[in-house]
């Protein structure tokens, strides 16, 4: 009764999709960060850059602010801010 969800990351790589963004983009907090890279591993375009804990970012050239990232971190080291204008 389970359908797999399959998406290509980095689809967006092609062209800077960062502007269709909604109102929030992820602001990594960078004090509780433990380097599991479930936030790079969920992210569907694949804008996640980073190696070690508490190094995690976004590009948000192609963060499209669908807050995933947020939502899987298991410390809360990420959290949806409003988008500067």
């Amino acid at each position: 009764m389970f359908s797999i969800l399959a998406s290509k990351a980095k689809t967006s790589r092609a062209n800077k999709t960062g502007s269709w963004r909604s109102l929030k983009k992820p602001k990594y907090l960078k004090t509780n960060c433990i380097g599991c890279k479930l936030c790079k591993l969920i992210c569907p375009e694949g804008c996640i850059e980073g190696k070690e804990k508490n190094q995690y970012d976004t590009n948000l050239d192609y963060c499209k602010g669908c807050g995933l990232c947020v939502y899987i971190c298991p410390k809360k080291d990420i959290e949806m801010v409003d988008e500067d204008k």
